[in-house]
């Protein structure tokens, strides 16, 4: 059976991470496998896509079987191309969420926590253990950083300690966190939430706040000015006003 399941239903994609045997480790094979059902989902009318995964873990993060012994160049090209798999999924159109049932660690926590949206089950965790061992969680540490404070970023990254799901939610590393029963509703709860209005007002919506988020204040302005400006001489824009205006349901160009 394929190590990557993907499903369409309705509008949305589900892309399920299935090699439960190796706890959905981020091999270079399955890296390149997910990047590339991510890539081909994009390039679809769906309006969401559902990260998934199949097993008791959600992902162990890197394969060593691939990292033990290897050579300085081959491992910075695995990691080059993990990163690839995390600008993909901030690069598709859709809004991606990720159904987080149980431990996201290393590697995988990035995975999850790079998602636009998290729903976590009271049975995840999260953690970037490199801190308790030999190799530090330096890149894990970049998209956990950019969605939580410094302190408990580095409280994370020092202590490598898993972080429960409800603490994960306080500090901001995901948006909701169920009962296990109701994961999967709650994730399409919000997605479908998430994807209302124009798909392709969407689309740029989502390119631009990534493009904007590590900016300074006045530059992301500036960014988002001149974005603003320009998206609204597009049909979609045109057409939301005008409902608006005329007190009625908008319809979305093709």
């Amino acid at each position: 059976m394929s190590d990557v399941l993907v499903q369409r239903d309705g509008a949305v994609t589900t892309i399920t991470m299935n090699r439960p045997q190796r706890r959905n480790a981020l091999s270079r094979e399955f890296l390149l496998a997910l990047t590339e059902a991510f890539h081909e989902a994009g390039r679809t009318d769906a309006l969401g896509i559902v990260l998934a995964a199949n097993g008791p873990v959600f992902s162990a993060g890197h394969d060593f079987a691939d990292m033990a012994g290897a050579s300085h160049a081959d491992a910075r090209s695995l990691l080059q191309t993990c990163a690839e798999l995390m600008r993909t999924i901030q690069a598709v159109p859709q809004v991606v969420v990720a159904q987080v049932h149980a431990l996201a660690t290393a590697a995988g926590c990035q995975l999850a926590v790079t998602c636009d949206l998290v729903v976590a089950s009271e049975e995840a965790g999260f953690a970037a253990p490199g801190g308790k061992g030999g190799w530090f969680c330096h890149t894990p540490m970049v998209a956990i950083s950019h969605n939580i404070g410094r302190k408990r970023a580095m409280e994370m990254a020092l202590t490598g300690d898993v972080v429960d799901a409800r603490t994960a939610y306080e500090w901001g590393l995901v948006n909701r966190v169920v009962p296990a029963a109701e994961l999967e509703k709650a994730t399409r709860d919000l997605l479908e939430r998430a994807t209302q209005g124009s798909p392709r007002s969407k689309a740029l919506g989502k390119q631009a706040m990534y493009a904007q988020l590590d900016r300074t204040e006045a530059d992301a302005y500036t960014y988002a000015i001149e974005v603003m400006a320009a998206s609204s001489q597009t049909p979609e824009a045109q057409e939301g006003m005008s409902a608006f205006l005329e007190k009625r349901r908008p319809e979305w160009p093709a």
